[in-house]
């Protein structure tokens, strides 16, 4: 049973009069006898079971705390350093679980059941934990992406930066101010494309229809120079290279196919970074519609023309039964008109 206030009122001067009696070891263990003997035994090991967690805890940030530069500069990684300093904390914390279950009394004979109860728990609840760790490991290895790094999901349409990388999951901040939590199980059976691996200069095109009778050559010269005209367009420079070929790094203007309304033609040209993609073609396109309309260039665009010459005849209308003739050729048309008595031409006059 708990004692109550007069209890603990009792316990009081014996534990102050020990107290003035010096700090030796007998009085610690006289000390410890009396609250052994206060206290009932369970609440004795809770509390002491409660303060090693909380040590554990405080001693699992402060190792982290102390092994972080060292272990940051080891990895020169991010997602490494996260992962490894995530690992220290919950090994310190384990351990720490386990010194509590030991003050509580429990040893590992007591928690052990049965090894067909055991192999079900790893097969149903222990193996989804067991692949994601699996999976994590060859992501953080593969290093398809860190950090930091701009990604897309072409299959989900989600396209942000890397928050976070863990053995579980990975966490992307969209640029729709949205997160999306990934599991590194599907990271690896689906594609990914990551526009900050290695240099940061990303390739966009532009395709524009011009009219057959318009100026192509200026065309295609008025095109480059409105990317040029772009702060965030390479301008020109040595040739980019992309494996084994080298690619212009000025906007080229290229004439893809004649179609059926127009020529089509293809801008390529270099951003500087990926991260304002959309913006970068929006001035693009800009400067490409001002300089044409001061050009002898047009858009083209799908339309129908229809011409009627002295051959298309004339259509006879009947107002009483709706029937129409459509005479074909110059004909006189049929032998019956619309509305009026045979022979009549149905012109009203």
């Amino acid at each position: 049973m708990v004692p109550g206030v007069h209890g603990w009122s009792s316990v009081a001067p014996r534990v102050v009069a020990l107290l003035a009696q010096g700090g030796n070891g007998t009085v610690v263990d006289r000390l410890w006898g009396e609250v052994q003997s206060t206290v009932p035994g369970p609440i004795l090991k809770l509390v002491g079971a409660i303060a090693v967690l909380v040590a554990g805890w405080y001693l699992s940030k402060l190792a982290v705390r102390l092994s972080g530069r060292a272990v940051a500069r080891r990895f020169e990684r991010p997602s490494l350093t996260r992962t490894t300093l995530r690992s220290v904390r919950t090994l310190v914390i384990a351990l720490s679980v386990l010194v509590a279950l030991w003050v509580l009394g429990l040893r590992p004979g007591n928690i052990l059941i049965s090894v067909t109860v055991f192999s079900a728990v790893i097969g149903i609840v222990l193996a989804p934990i067991v692949g994601s760790v699996i999976n994590g490991l060859f992501v953080l290895a593969d290093q398809p992406y860190e950090i930091g790094d701009l990604i897309e999901l072409p299959d989900a349409g989600h396209r942000g930066f890397v928050e976070d990388i863990t053995i579980r999951y990975t966490k992307v901040f969209t640029l729709d101010n949205t997160f999306i939590v990934i599991s590194n199980s599907s990271v690896r059976e689906r594609d990914i494309v990551n526009y900050s691996a290695g240099d940061e200069r990303i390739r966009l095109s532009l395709q524009i229809l011009v009219t057959y009778e318009g100026d192509l050559a200026q065309a295609r010269e008025q095109v480059e120079r409105a990317a040029r005209d772009v702060d965030e367009v390479i301008a020109g420079g040595p040739a980019i290279r992309i494996g084994s070929e080298r690619y212009p790094a000025g906007p080229t203007c290229y004439i893809d196919q004649f179609a059926d309304h127009g020529v089509l033609l293809n801008l390529r040209y270099w951003a500087k970074e990926p991260y304002r993609q959309l913006a970068v073609r929006s001035k693009v396109q800009t400067n490409v519609r001002d300089r044409l309309a001061d050009a002898d260039v047009e858009f083209a665009y799908p339309h129908q023309h229809h011409v009627f010459d002295e051959t298309s005849g004339r259509a006879r209308v009947g107002i009483e039964d709706g029937r129409v003739d459509h005479p074909t050729g110059g004909a006189a048309g049929s032998d019956h008109a619309m509305g009026g008595d045979p022979g009549d031409d149905g012109d009203g006059e």
